[in-house]
């Protein structure tokens, strides 16, 4: 570092001038910016690296308003289609869970009606023997009626077509003037619950007589 000239001074000697021309400051242990270096380095790096020049990203990224409500209703939608997904899927749910909550419950009144149906066929034998009088009589249609509000009703009358899908016939007779199978008498009545067939009704059935074959010629 140079140091600014001192004037002379009268009957002393002359000042001993000394120049740090180190390249690194002891103290700081920076290096030494000499004059006109910084002005210098300015000018190098100005003619290395030139204009400046704008970014490709910036120029070619897409922006403004029109982009950005593009971009807010392409994801508006995505989010509605997802939402309409997760309600189907939903709704989807509930039901099957009522159907399964229906189908327990019919399950478990068909396995408590299925134990009273001795029951029940205790008092119908009692009632073909004139035996359901007085309070038996009041026990029995309240039980009768309650066993309905549950879904129990009853299968196979008299006179009606034979259907072997809810009938079971334990006797036939032949009968000369009958169209079709019928069924002339309910020996054990079926129930059902709902659709679910609980037990098939036992009864005899008249049927028309056969077609005797034509004699041979």
């Amino acid at each position: 570092m140079k140091q600014p000239a001192q004037p002379p001074r009268a009957g002393l000697p002359p000042l001993v001038v000394i120049h740090d021309r180190r390249s690194t400051d002891p103290v700081t242990l920076r290096p030494h910016r000499r004059e006109g270096q910084e002005a210098t380095s300015s000018a190098h790096a100005a003619a290395t690296t030139g204009p400046p020049v704008a970014d490709s990203r910036a120029v070619h990224s897409p922006s403004g308003p029109e982009n950005r409500i593009r971009q807010l209703e392409a994801d508006l939608a995505e989010r509605t289609a997802d939402l309409q997904r997760v309600k189907a899927e939903y709704d989807n749910y509930r039901k099957r869970v009522r159907r399964d909550r229906l189908a327990i419950r019919e399950a478990a009144v068909a396995n408590v009606l299925a134990g009273l149906l001795p029951v029940l066929d205790a008092i119908d034998q009692a009632r073909a023997q004139s035996s359901v009088t007085g309070g038996f009589h009041q026990v029995a249609r309240l039980l009768e009626s309650r066993l309905a509000e549950l879904g129990l009703h009853g299968v196979g009358e008299a006179g009606e077509a034979f259907d072997p899908r809810i009938h079971e016939a334990l006797t036939s007779t032949t009968v000369s003037d009958a169209t079709s199978a019928t069924c002339i008498e309910v020996l054990r009545p079926g129930y059902r619950v709902g659709t679910h067939l609980m037990r098939a009704a036992q009864v005899a059935v008249a049927e028309r007589p056969a077609l005797s074959p034509p004699p041979p010629r």
